[in-house]
């Protein structure tokens, strides 16, 4: 029994050794229940962590916040629970966080400490809101939560000023907060089966915007100036909206839109790129 303890020991130590040599810590579909404690001894090493597939929850916090209830007849224990530990702010060096497939409700503000962070991908969980704090991730490229239960985006998300894609589709949000428009360096905006009517005027700012999926929304019309002042713009995609073609080829600028979108199909063409069976897709049901 000795050996299979060492052997055990053993194991844990050169994966933490490799983890903290790599600075990457993988643990996809390992049944995770709760966030590994030894990721947080590993501090300032860890640069990816991807943790896609788990079953981390709420409920390993309950069990434990019960048994804690039984054992000091209720003592002073006041420490709630969170999906993932308060203390994560100790990973300040981690770029790219993937917690995707998982069964997470909940965000730490102190998530806003990972200020080096580039990449978070919390797609497929059960989040009902962003924390305000997500301002602080200033060096943030890339932030996707879709197929969450998100119902808005906290105003603060205006200050990410480095994301360049930003996709928040299958949720069940109303409306995009003005703030978005000042994500100035965003490329691509996907915001697909969600419960959206209106788009906001600041929309236009986006002067780097290419891409703007909104399929399977209540969109009846786009601000009036969005073709004109977005001039990167190639690509938007309205499908399951009641938006016609006509009012998109009313807007001004819509001819010089045409034609950047013209001319990515054509690059997609000389590129051996498949186009679907629609050919050009025109962006709507017509």
């Amino acid at each position: 029994m000795g050996c299979f303890m060492s052997k055990n020991a053993d194991t844990k130590a050169s994966r933490i050794a490799r983890w903290r040599a790599t600075g990457i810590v993988a643990l996809r579909d390992s049944k995770l229940k709760t966030f590994p404690d030894e990721i947080i001894t590993l501090d300032t090493s860890v640069r990816t962590l991807d943790l896609t597939h788990n079953r981390i929850d709420k409920w390993f916090f309950i069990l434990f916040l019960f048994l804690a209830y039984i054992l000091v007849k209720m003592s002073l224990i006041q420490r709630g629970y969170v999906d993932i530990p308060v203390e994560i702010n100790k990973l300040i060096n981690v770029q790219r966080l993937i917690l995707a497939e998982n069964f997470i409700e909940r965000l730490p503000v102190s998530l806003g400490k990972l200020q080096s962070l580039k990449l978070m991908n919390l797609d497929g969980n059960r989040i009902t809101s962003l924390p305000d704090e997500l301002d602080q991730l200033v060096r943030l490229e890339r932030l996707s939560v879709s197929r969450n239960l998100l119902a808005s985006l906290p105003v603060t998300i205006g200050s990410l000023r480095n994301l360049v894609l930003l996709n928040v589709s299958n949720n069940k949000l109303q409306s995009l907060p003005e703030s978005v428009g000042s994500c100035s360096s965003l490329e691509e905006l996907q915001a697909n089966d969600n419960l959206i009517e209106d788009l906001p005027s600041s929309v236009c700012n986006l002067s780097h915007l290419k891409s703007l999926c909104l399929d399977n929304n209540n969109v009846k019309q786009t601000p009036l100036n969005l073709l004109k002042d977005c001039k990167a713009l190639q690509n938007i995609s309205l499908h399951g909206n009641p938006i016609s073609m006509d009012q998109l080829q009313q807007m001004e600028g819509f001819q010089e839109f045409e034609a950047r979108r013209k001319k990515k199909f054509d690059k997609q063409i000389d590129s051996n790129v498949m186009i679907g069976s629609k050919g050009l897709d025109e962006g709507v049901d017509l």
